[in-house]
């Protein structure tokens, strides 16, 4: 007889102890009873707190992963928000800075248009206001181009004024724009008058400085000249209008081997940003013309008509 045909189950004499249905109804009571117990009267309270406690270390264990990956995707989305932070701060820092510089130019040119009014007022003369286009293409010259012509009445020869003092003079007219030669340039003079003084000179464009500065020629090493004095138009001209600030005094050179001395000058209207400028009626054309002289009276025949 096989080894795997006999049966292995105990005989039914050997079946002691209570049925499974016994059982399962026990422990469903127990159970039972255990839940109201401890719903009631929480006798389960000190075996649950000592098992809680039992189990912190494993449960600290295994939700280490959890934590770790849940900070390090915090992590990124903080670095991702701080950079996009950053950028959008920078942006409006850039835009703030813009403003700030914009604000600050037009207050400078509010206050130069001030400037230009109150000059404008203390002339006698008729004036036209008129803004500075474009520097000219010339490279060997010092000229700018303004928005009026002769459409505008602009004479040749009108004086050219900033809100500091004289900036040129009307060389070349045209329909709608005009070119100015300012002071800075070398073949530009402009007859002015030493405040300090009184002494008349005339001043050039001193090409040697860059064409940014203008020099008193032909002034003598004795002439009473000092570093700081004003010069203003002559008015001898008959082109500016006297008392015009023209340029300060900026540097003197004696020189041993001529008897003149190099007297270097400062321009006071900004010849290199003037924006708005005003055009002055040159004085010439105000002078009324002198009436041609009368015809002298035929003389008178002697002798009678025959």
């Amino acid at each position: 007889m096989a080894l795997g045909t006999l049966d292995r189950s105990l005989p039914p004499f050997f079946n002691q102890g209570p049925s499974v249905f016994s059982r399962l109804m026990f422990f469903g009571a127990l159970s039972l009873l255990l839940m109201v117990a401890d719903a009631r009267f929480k006798v389960t309270q000190p075996l649950r707190a000592a098992l809680a406690t039992a189990l912190y270390p494993v449960q600290w264990v295994a939700l280490q992963p959890v934590h770790a990956l849940r900070n390090a995707s915090g992590y990124f989305t903080e670095l991702s928000q701080a950079r996009s932070e950053s950028e959008e701060a920078r942006k409006r820092l850039a835009l703030q800075s813009l403003r700030a510089g914009q604000v600050e130019e037009l207050m400078q040119e509010n206050n130069r248009l001030r400037r230009l009014l109150a000059l404008k007022e203390q002339l006698a003369s008729p004036v036209i206001a008129a803004e500075v286009l474009y520097d000219a293409a010339d490279p060997y010259s010092r000229k700018v181009i303004i928005d009026k012509g002769q459409t505008h009445q602009i004479e040749q020869g009108s004086p050219v004024l900033d809100e500091s003092g004289v900036l040129g003079q009307v060389t070349r007219v045209y329909p709608l724009v005009s070119e100015v030669t300012l002071v800075v340039d070398r073949d530009l003079a402009i007859p002015v008058l030493n405040v300090r003084t009184g002494a008349r000179s005339v001043a050039y464009g001193d090409p040697t400085t860059g064409g940014a500065g203008m020099e008193l020629r032909f002034m003598g090493s004795n002439a009473d000249v000092q570093e700081g004095d004003l010069l203003t138009t002559s008015g001898v001209d008959g082109v500016y209008p006297p008392g015009l600030p023209v340029a300060r005094v900026s540097r003197i050179e004696h020189r041993a081997e001529s008897a003149f001395s190099k007297i270097h000058c400062v321009p006071q209207a900004l010849t290199s940003g003037a924006r708005h400028v005003i055009v002055v009626k040159p004085i010439t054309s105000e002078v009324a013309l002198r009436p041609p002289p009368a015809a002298p009276a035929a003389p008178a025949r002697r002798g009678g008509a025959k």
